[in-house]
């Protein structure tokens, strides 16, 4: 893949790439997609580079698709990440050593490189993680044990998730990390696991259904030890209402 493209970065925009944030929500954990290489003993955040042809945000979306196998993802742009220290001659001669690729040759990709953060909302039983080729492992990691991260892709992860907790005061989530039925604790549940406290569960009911973005269905979730809650279902076009003109309250 490096090859390939060294061979072609007059296809691509010097000095710019781009890094993905995955979250999705499973097992009451705020997972995030992680990739780990033959050439590195630490973890990575998906990303890739920025072909001249191709708007930024089609970019991000062609990397999101390759590591998910999905179409039609929530995205958001969060930040740009451009210091100096980017350019790590270690990290680049060590890829570039175990690709067999002369320093010469590899220049452009051993550069520093500014990169532009997005995260995405997902859902997780739907995600086919996708690795590139024998040289990686794809896997979801819980966000509060992820190990050490390459270069600043910590960073760029804790940003991603200071920004979602921020924008939960300005628009609903849920409609891409969750089932397509679900009950209020698990709603609840997603969004404490985000914020990292807990909610009041009577303010929470009262402010949610405030929203006007759910439609309770006559049915009860199965198999469950105690009373069997009432399972609920988002409304998409007022779910994207809102997404659109954004809230009023906070959390």
């Amino acid at each position: 893949m490096l090859k390939n493209i060294l061979d072609n970065k007059e296809n691509y925009q010097p000095g710019l790439s781009i890094d993905c944030v995955i979250f999705g929500f499973h097992d009451n954990q705020l997972k995030v997609l992680l990739i780990k290489t033959k050439y590195s003993d630490k973890w990575a955040l998906p990303g890739g580079f920025v072909p001249i042809n191709e708007d930024i945000d089609q970019a991000a979306v062609t990397v999101l698709n390759g590591r998910t196998g999905l179409r039609g993802i929530f995205l958001r742009q969060f930040s740009t990440f451009g210091a100096a220290r980017r350019c790590n001659v270690d990290v680049s001669n060590t890829v570039l050593d175990f690709y067999g690729i002369p320093l010469a040759e590899g220049k452009w990709f051993a550069s520093r490189f500014v990169t532009v953060g997005y995260y995405a909302l997902v859902d997780f039983l739907k995600t086919i993680p996708q690795p590139e080729g024998n040289n990686e492992t794809v896997e979801w990691i819980d966000h509060n044990a992820v190990p050490e991260l390459v270069l600043d892709h910590k960073e760029i992860l804790d940003k991603a998730l200071e920004t979602l907790r921020m924008e939960l005061n300005l628009m609903p989530v849920g409609y891409n990390l969750l089932p397509e039925k679900f009950t209020i604790p698990e709603l609840q549940k997603l969004y404490e696991t985000i914020l990292g406290r807990k909610l009041d569960r009577r303010n929470f009911l009262r402010k949610i259904m405030a929203i006007g973005i759910l439609n309770k269905l006559d049915e009860k979730k199965s198999n469950v030890a105690h009373k069997a809650p009432n399972l609920y279902r988002f409304d998409k076009e007022k779910y994207e209402e809102v997404v659109k003109n954004g809230l009023t309250q906070g959390w």
